[in-house]
């Protein structure tokens, strides 16, 4: 079987990113939807990614991706603890939504029958394990 080399993975690290940075943004500013406090505190791990990990590709850095690792994993953990909310493993009582904003755990949080915060969570996984393969591959 053959080895994907470290730029293939940079690169469809990148991919991921930015197709989920778009998605928020048209999620957000085209359908109208508000995001909730802790998508709000997942963009603002995802978005860096699209940029960080696209200028590493653009100079030719094979070691981008230990930021594309620590991004996803801050990414990730909020993703976490969003899903655990969605799905109601984190008590109601420590939502970190506000009474009078969009909630984290409505029907608004699904996306053809996805929740977003398990999208976002599946996206930063596969971020945090492609930039980590792209850093095998850099190693001799």
């Amino acid at each position: 079987m053959n080895r994907m080399s470290g730029e293939t993975a940079l690169g469809l690290a990148w991919i991921i990113a930015l197709v989920a940075s778009l998605a928020v943004l048209f999620i957000g500013e085209v359908l109208g939807q508000t995001p909730c406090v802790l998508c709000w505190f997942q963009r603002a791990f995802m978005f860096p990614l699209a940029i960080v990990l696209g200028l590493g590709l653009w100079w030719r850095d094979g070691r981008v991706g230990r930021y594309g690792i620590a991004l996803a994993l801050g990414g990730g953990a909020i993703a976490l603890w969003h899903m655990g909310l969605y799905v109601g493993l984190v008590p109601e009582r420590i939502q970190p939504c506000s009474a009078t904003g969009p909630s984290c755990t409505d029907d608004n949080q699904l996306v053809f029958g996805i929740p977003i915060p398990l999208m976002a969570l599946a996206a930063f996984a596969l971020i945090g394990a492609l930039s980590a393969l792209s850093l095998k591959d850099t190693r001799t």
